[in-house]
């Protein structure tokens, strides 16, 4: 059986370097075709010298005189482009089998769309695409024939609870009568009034469970994190927000729960490391091991 090819769409960033690292644990079942960088050519090279890459591509046109002297001195095979529309051509090339979606906020749109309309296994990390554009974007997976599966921990947690036979976009069915989506509370869950007065964006910046980047970071210290995901959720789930409650855990070792009919709540339990969701979608339908340590009850 022959490799899946990945597009890596922000890899220099937390989940983007999770998601190379998976795939490195199984080249017999990955290869990367193409990585993208905002602005950080340094790091993007050094990650194309490693995973040797068909395309990288910069989306700031800013930075091109140096990353094309630096990526000509190293003698890499790896084409370098520039720009949105490059990143669309990434996202969307026929030779790409999975998209990880990782640039941060509404600049990550139009790639995540691209990979939607071209049918591809669209591994979703970038919550805005939905948040401004659910309704296209989904419907630019069902028309395409595409799969849509959510990275966001939460979310993948909810996707795992639904019946097997679930696609995202769909109503889960009658059985199935709330979502309950976690939530950590941040790292200024218990702070009064006073001490939110004098919080600094280093303290708001450091999530005591999750290890993610400075955007996310902030929302999550302020809670708009959730918010986001609330929408998400909806989207991704076609439900409403009547059918979500939200649920402060501050452990994160229960990422998100699902009622049914009948009284049974599924809960999809493990350690908080985003190469967990992130392995959980390149691999689907199928489950693959990666070094996490596994959850012990005992010790909670």
């Amino acid at each position: 059986m022959s490799s899946e090819a990945v597009c890596v769409l922000g890899a220099t960033g937390s989940i983007g370097l999770s998601t190379l690292d998976v795939c490195a644990q199984h080249p017999e079942k990955f290869s990367i075709f193409a990585l993208s960088a905002h602005s950080d050519w340094r790091a993007l090279l050094k990650l194309c010298l490693v995973h040797k890459p068909k395309y990288a591509v910069i989306s700031s046109e800013q930075v091109r005189a140096d990353a094309v002297e630096a990526f000509k001195n190293a003698s890499t095979d790896t084409e370098l482009l520039f720009g949105a529309d490059a990143l669309t051509f990434i996202a969307s090339h026929n030779e790409v089998d999975i998209v990880m979606a990782a640039i941060v906020g509404a600049a990550g749109l139009s790639s995540s769309f691209a990979a939607a309309q071209s049918g591809k296994k669209l591994l979703l990390a970038n919550k805005e695409s939905l948040v401004l554009a659910g309704s296209l974007l989904m419907n630019a997976v069902r028309e395409s024939n595409g799969v849509l599966l959510p990275i966001d921990s939460e979310h993948n947690a909810i996707f795992q609870c639904l019946p097997h036979n679930y696609a995202c976009g769909n109503k889960p069915g009658s059985e199935v009568t709330q979502i309950l989506l976690t939530a950590s509370g941040g790292p200024f869950r218990s702070f009064n009034r006073h001490q939110l007065e004098l919080v600094t964006p280093e303290q708001a910046c450091t999530h005591p469970n999750w290890s993610m980047g400075r955007k996310i970071s902030v929302d999550s210290a302020s809670l708009m994190n959730k918010g986001l995901e609330l929408i998400e959720a909806c989207w991704l789930f076609d439900v409403s927000s009547a059918d979500i409650e939200v649920v402060v855990h501050p452990q994160s070792i229960v990422h998100s729960m699902v009622r049914y009919g009948d009284g049974s709540v599924l809960a999809q339990m493990g350690e908080p490391d985003m190469r967990t969701p992130i392995s959980y979608g390149l691999s689907w339908p199928h489950r693959i091991e990666f070094g996490v340590k596994p959850l012990d009850l005992t010790e909670i």
